[in-house]
């Protein structure tokens, strides 16, 4: 059997899909990443660590499918996240900056001070916000020595360099649409934009669309060298490509450590509302365009809290969930500030309307209604914007293949969603990518047409006024706290 290897980089794992001509899987692997905090709000991993984890889920991939011969290589990868090489020598020079991480929001800070916003806004459909790369390439820029040839890239990027044996210096439309430094209107780097932030563009790779040759493997263990790579693409990106979600409105949501809300669009249409404007792909030079709303913390908070409540796992968190009534007291997920649609950094994790009858199941239940409650507000803001109807909302990840937390969210957005049986959506997106490259499926609506296993979940009728007044007031008082010399 003939397949494409999908390489599915994330937060905390990398994942090996192995995708037949069918669009079916037929091999899985993942390995762990591993992630440090080394400061209050900063969020890092290891560059070398990161591939390795994506040798060793391959490897597991093509244990689970030894008969397989792969056709081509796809990419997609955590978004925001950047680092830096030495292109000599392929050494790494710094982190891996998590698109967590908060380390610059000083620095967002002082450019907002500036007078920067509305023109980054303008340029690149994104916030003046530290989940983006733009003041983080500063921030590693600064601390590498003098004299080095450095390449600066999203992971996508530090992964075509590894895999190509460091012959290739290129990312995907997709990517450098999240990068803060890539005009979306040209499609080009923009020196302005490199001004702002104190980084030369010529350090940052080619940009490619997402179905494209982005270079053939070396030293790849497993995978015979000179396999071409025919796809990359962000994770989010691929999710909303991989569950066929081509006609404008239609949207998914990704939950993982964090969440993804994201509807395609007819045309670029600038942001508000909180919401960015981002690039979903770019195939044959022609990008399509997409609304989006980045959640920082979604389903991070659900192993903390069953630690804090003394449970075994998310599963008997979730489950205790489920026997609260709904409307108890509120929490704010705000471990490490809040993004889309609020962008506050100084905002802080917290409960309101505690008392002494409240029960540990309610504790519970508020955790897991705060991740309905961040798509509920992300979902108004572009419902808002873009003054269309809400179409097909597919939603992926982990916890989407829970039928109450998905219930939940269905009931306070008031609309289905459509829970997909395959968790993969985002290693499909880029399999797809790939397929398109090199001719499996001849356009969009072949793989739009590929047979799917889903679930559709209802909206059921809540109180959603109740709901929604203690949510507010909890992310009120999220919001209110001042930012003090402690937090620093």
């Amino acid at each position: 059997m003939r397949a494409i290897l999908a390489i599915d980089q994330g937060t905390t794992n990398s994942k090996a899909v192995l995708v037949s001509e069918k669009g079916e899987i037929v091999g899985r692997g993942s390995a762990a990443v591993g992630i440090t905090y080394p400061k209050p709000g900063w969020v890092e991993q290891d560059p070398r660590r990161l591939y390795a984890s994506v040798c060793e889920a391959i490897d597991a991939c093509l244990k689970a499918a030894p008969d397989v011969v792969i056709e081509a290589v796809a990419i997609s990868n955590q978004r925001e996240s950047v680092t830096a090489w030495d292109a000599e020598t392929g050494e790494a020079l710094g982190p891996v900056v998590s698109w967590q991480c908060r380390r610059t929001a000083q620095d967002c800070e002082r450019l907002i001070a500036e007078g920067h916003l509305d023109r980054v806004q303008a340029l690149t459909g994104l916030p003046l916000d530290p989940m983006f790369p733009g003041s983080k390439f500063r921030w590693l820029l600064d601390r590498i020595p003098a004299g080095r040839l450095v390449r600066l890239g999203t992971v996508d990027s530090w992964l075509v360099h590894c895999l190509t044996g460091g012959r290739r210096h290129v990312c995907d439309a997709s990517n450098a649409a999240r990068s803060q430094l890539f005009d979306l209107q040209e499609q080009r780097w923009s020196e302005e934009l490199g001004e702002i932030f104190g980084v030369d563009i010529a350090l940052l790779p080619e940009v490619l669309d997402s179905s494209a040759d982005f270079g053939t493997t070396q030293g790849l263990p497993g995978v015979p060298d000179g396999t071409p790579i025919m796809a990359a693409i962000g994770d989010s990106h691929a999710a909303l490509f991989g569950h066929g979600a081509f006609k404008p409105g239609d949207g998914k949501v990704t939950f993982g450590t964090g969440s993804s809300v994201m509807t395609t669009l007819s045309r670029f249409i600038p942001p508000r509302n909180g919401v960015t404007t981002t690039v979903a792909w770019r195939i044959k030079g022609r990008p399509a365009f997409a609304f989006e709303g980045n959640i920082l913390v979604c389903a991070a908070s659900l192993p903390w809290m069953a630690g804090i409540l003394g449970l075994s796992d998310v599963a008997a968190l979730v489950e205790l969930a489920a026997s609260a009534p709904p409307g108890g007291p509120g929490f704010v997920p705000a471990f490490v500030g809040l993004g889309a649609p609020y962008w506050n950094s100084n905002a802080r994790a917290l409960f309101s309307q505690i008392n002494f009858n409240t029960t540990r199941a309610q504790m519970a239940r508020s955790v897991t209604d705060s991740i309905a409650f961040q798509v509920h507000d992300v979902i108004a803001a572009m419902r808002a914007q873009s003054g269309g109807e809400l179409g097909a909302l597919y939603v992926d990840g982990g916890p989407s293949q829970n039928r109450f937390l998905m219930q939940c969210v269905s009931n306070l957005i008031e609309h289905p969603v459509i829970q997909c049986e395959a968790p993969e959506a985002s290693a499909l997106g880029a399999a797809y990518l790939a397929g398109l490259s090199l001719g499996l499926w001849s356009d969009l609506q072949a793989i739009a047409e590929l047979p799917r296993s889903s679930h559709v979940i209802d909206p059921e009728p809540v109180d959603r006024a109740v709901l929604l007044n203690s949510w507010n007031d909890a992310l009120a008082r999220s919001t209110l706290r001042e930012t003090t010399a402690n937090d620093e």
